[in-house]
């Protein structure tokens, strides 16, 4: 915007101040209406029609309404009008944006991680060196797309880390909080303006980044801070927690070897000695943790460290990677998947079979081990390292330590651990809340951990690893512990159980993912609405994951997240009920059984549960559940399968088991999105379609007194 149009507007924003107050003093809707008609002419002469037209719209709103309403309207267009030319130069070549938007999104967490180092060895050159540089690749990428906004924001911080570098400006917690705060306004700006130019409606960010700047630019002005204390978090001039966007690309490399052993980080002080782990069962693949120290460091290599790594090393592996955008990634995905099926109902061909030529079959099963490698080929395209989310989960306790007055460390486990692209996205909400909540129930007060005997900083841990074909990633602390008691307590007064029901340990701890429960005394920015954990039950849920929950009171908490490697294929039980066909994840199956009479029991006269060692479960005949209209069996005479949700169990009443099948999971589109207990399709190697079961909307079903059993 030139210097005459700045001046312009801010002149309109003073005249719009003064009609603000006349609104107050002399509330004459008249005068008014003929004040902001009178700003809206002199808009339209200098051709700013479309502000002029925002501003006649509210001449005749409520006069005690309509001084806020005006500057609000004021403000959020002169933040479109300084984005056009940005949001214009975006949406002029699609594929270019896409590319920019994700090259800066992954540069700009790059330097939020590594902030956070520098925070702890300010007088690393090298460190600040790695920030410098990828602030000055965004401000050069901006410039050339003709992002003017983007830029000169991104100019301004690099100003200061520029003096930093030169040494004519020190390095302390008020330079590493503004260019932290920086990095966010920042990507909440790349995002908006992408947003923006697909046609979105956008953000108001323009007093976010003006107030910024001006913060930037007093900073350099006044020099040294280093012994300034910086402003607590409630007395910030704004916090922006924007909505990671999906990167539209991911880094493809070819030949990629798993790591060896699970990488380790630590935000630890280096002032601080290490914490004892909390007394919970450690992961038998990550790094181990012993009582008095940190996690023991991985057998030695003859690799070289990264920091020594040679030029043409590095060289060679940016060579060896490519931008993929992800819509073209999935297209493949799903193309494989279809190749997968066309495979199975080949394999699985009757007429193929009966032929029994010694070559066909030979070629068949080359055909089948090229599918499968294949599908791992595209499979292990979709899966990137967890890393980026596990530094977002660095900079939220590093920014909830300092909001809650609590000293905490955290140690991040097995950063380079991949899972699928998709999860990785979707997981970054559920660590959020779990994160939170340890913080602000896990983790005691320095006083009342140096009365228990514990070191004052408080201890977290992020933990990745693989087990099996699943992804395990642990939350841990070394705080007080889950109080049963309290817990159990709280949930007989919110007559979530009845005072007299025994629950077993497991289950208390299950407690806390119910909705609106909460056992805090009072409310607090960071948790106590009872939101929160129920939103990670629902979301895990959704990702076809289990939670478990090992507490010691007194010593700690370890949350553990079981996470299928990836969403596109399941691993699924065929069951069959009359001619129809279902799949069960395997994970929701506890067992299978064929009942005696004497395991069946009745409620009047009506068979509802089956004794399944100790335990009482209820039972749902599969053909009432989906009305197929098969002749229903006797329970004794049936396959019963166990499902488990949570720690509630149903015995699914089948005629028999088919098998087990790996399948592509298939969407049912939004005409049966509300189908309570069917979570999607496949289809089945013979070629039929086959519903894939929700566990946890059978086990609802049981509430259906029509469903639970057939009629007596």
């Amino acid at each position: 915007m030139d210097h005459t149009r700045e001046v312009f507007c801010s002149e309109i924003e003073h005249r719009l101040g003064r009609i603000a107050c006349d609104a107050i003093l002399d509330p004459s809707p008249e005068v008014v209406a003929a004040q902001v008609e009178a700003v809206a002419a002199d808009l339209d002469a200098a051709g700013m029609a479309d502000a002029a037209g925002r501003l006649r719209a509210l001449a005749h709103e409520p006069i005690e309404q309509l001084g806020a309403r005006l500057k609000t309207e004021w403000s959020d267009w002169r933040a479109h009008d300084e984005l056009r030319g940005d949001v214009d130069a975006l949406g002029g070549d699609a594929e270019l944006s896409s590319m920019f938007v994700a090259e800066a999104l992954d540069h700009l967490g790059t330097i939020e991680a590594t902030l956070l180092r520098l925070e702890e060895a300010p007088d690393d050159k090298t460190l600040l060196n790695d920030v410098f540089r990828p602030f000055h690749t965004v401000k050069g990428n901006a410039g050339a797309l003709g992002l003017v906004t983007v830029q000169h924001f991104a100019h301004t911080v690099e100003s200061l880390l520029d003096r930093c570098r030169s040494g004519r400006h020190p390095v302390g917690s008020v330079e590493i909080d503004i260019v932290l705060k920086s990095v966010d306004l920042l990507t909440a700006l790349i995002t908006d303006i992408a947003e923006r130019s697909a046609g979105a409606t956008g953000k108001n960010l323009r007093a976010e980044r003006l107030s910024l700047i001006e913060a930037l630019e007093e900073l350099m002005a006044n020099g040294s801070s280093v012994n300034r204390q910086p402003k607590p978090a409630s007395d910030a001039p704004f916090i922006l927690e924007p909505t990671p966007a999906a990167a539209p690309a991911v880094p493809i490399r070819p030949e990629a070897a798993p790591a060896e052993a699970p990488s380790a980080s630590t935000s630890a002080s280096p002032t601080t000695a290490p914490a004892a782990m909390p007394s919970a069962p450690a992961p038998r693949a990550a790094a181990p943790m012993t009582a008095g120290g940190p996690p023991a460091p991985p057998a030695a290599t003859n690799q070289a460290p990264a920091s020594a790594q040679p030029a043409g090393s590095r060289e060679s592996a940016i060579d060896a990677t490519v931008k993929v955008d992800t819509r073209k990634l999935d297209g493949l995905v799903d193309m494989v998947g279809e190749l997968v099926i066309l495979q199975s109902l080949i394999h699985e061909s009757p007429a193929l079979a009966r032929i029994g030529d010694e070559r066909l079959t030979r070629n068949l099963a080359q055909l089948r081990r090229i599918t499968t490698d294949l599908q791992r080929g595209a499979m292990s395209m979709r899966m990137v390292p967890i890393r980026q989310t596990f530094q977002k989960m660095s900079r939220l306790v590093r920014d909830l330590s300092r909001k809650s007055g609590k000293q905490v460390e955290l140690t991040l486990v097995g950063e380079d651990t991949e899972l699928d692209r998709k999860v990785v996205e979707d997981i970054n909400d559920p660590l959020m809340h779990m994160i939170r909540n340890s913080m602000d129930h896990g983790i005691e007060s320095a006083e009342k951990r140096a009365a228990a005997g514990k070191r004052e900083v408080g201890h977290m841990w992020l933990r990745a690893f693989h087990q099996g074909g699943s992804i395990i990633i642990e939350v841990a602390d070394d705080g007080g512990g889950l109080n049963k008691e309290r817990i159990l307590a709280k949930a007989v007064a919110q007559g979530i159980v009845s005072p007299d029901q025994k629950l077993t340990d497991d289950e208390i701890h299950q407690l806390i993912f119910k909705p609106g429960f909460s056992t805090a005394e009072k409310v607090t920015e960071i948790s106590g609405r009872g939101v929160g954990m129920d939103v990670v039950r629902r979301n895990i849920d959704a990702l076809r994951g289990r939670i478990e929950i090992a507490s010691t009171q007194g010593a700690g908490t370890t949350i553990s997240i079981k996470l299928p490697l990836t969403l596109a294929i399941l691993d699924g039980l065929i069951i069959a009920s009359g001619s129809e066909r279902y799949v069960i994840p395997t994970f929701a199956v506890r067992e299978s059984l064929r009942p005696t009479p004497a395991q069946v029991h009745c409620i009047q006269q009506v068979p509802r549960l089956v004794q399944v060692r100790d335990r009482l479960v209820p039972l749902i005949w599969l053909s009432d559940l989906f009305d197929t209209g098969a002749p229903r069996v006797d329970a004794s005479e049936a396959t019963v399968v166990v499902v488990e949700d949570e720690t509630r169990l149903v015995g699914l009443v089948v005629d028999r088991l088919v098998g087990k099948q790996e399948v592509v999971v298939k969407s049912l589109g939004d005409a049966f999105a509300g189908v309570r207990g069917v979570a999607g399709g496949a289809i089945l190697g013979d070629g039929r379609i086959g519903l894939i079961l929700d566990a946890h909307g059978i086990v609802t079903l049981i509430d259906d007194s029509d469903v639970a059993a057939p009629a007596a």
